[in-house]
């Protein structure tokens, strides 16, 4: 079975939609294997968002990240990096289809919401970062 990760970013969090946001992939068939709260350490997000560190937005996105907690999961199904990312919608809130979580929960490009993998190698890259103790 495929995994892949998901997060529910601070922004989420903070207006409490962790079940909301939830319920949007278990309602599409898709079972969480993994989840935990947690405030991401600067190690953990800088390995997180390590492609982006030459960007000049690499820093608004650590603070942005760390600031509070997270939801991380770990998510199996059929195609679930294409599924999920569908499921996700575009970055932008306003391109992002009706009914995808972040039309529905995203404020803006940058608060929008959820990450997620974008390629098995990232799943694969991301859910050691978040799930050291599974690996």
């Amino acid at each position: 079975m495929e995994k892949t990760l998901v997060l529910i970013k601070p922004d989420a969090i903070e207006r409490k939609l962790i079940g909301e946001i939830i319920r949007v992939y278990e309602k599409k068939g898709l079972k969480i294997t993994a989840l935990k709260l947690i405030k991401p350490s600067l190690n953990m997000a800088e390995q997180h968002y390590y492609e982006h560190r030459d960007k000049p937005f690499f820093t608004e996105l650590i603070n942005f990240i760390t600031r509070s907690e997270v939801c991380a999961m770990i998510i199996e199904g059929k195609d679930v990096i294409e599924t999920v990312r569908k499921i996700n919608g575009a970055t932008d809130p306003l391109k992002a289809e009706e009914g995808t979580i972040r039309r529905l929960f995203a404020t803006s490009k940058s608060e929008n919401s959820v990450h997620s993998s974008d390629s098995k190698e990232s799943a694969e890259r991301e859910i050691k970062i978040w799930f050291p103790e599974l690996v």
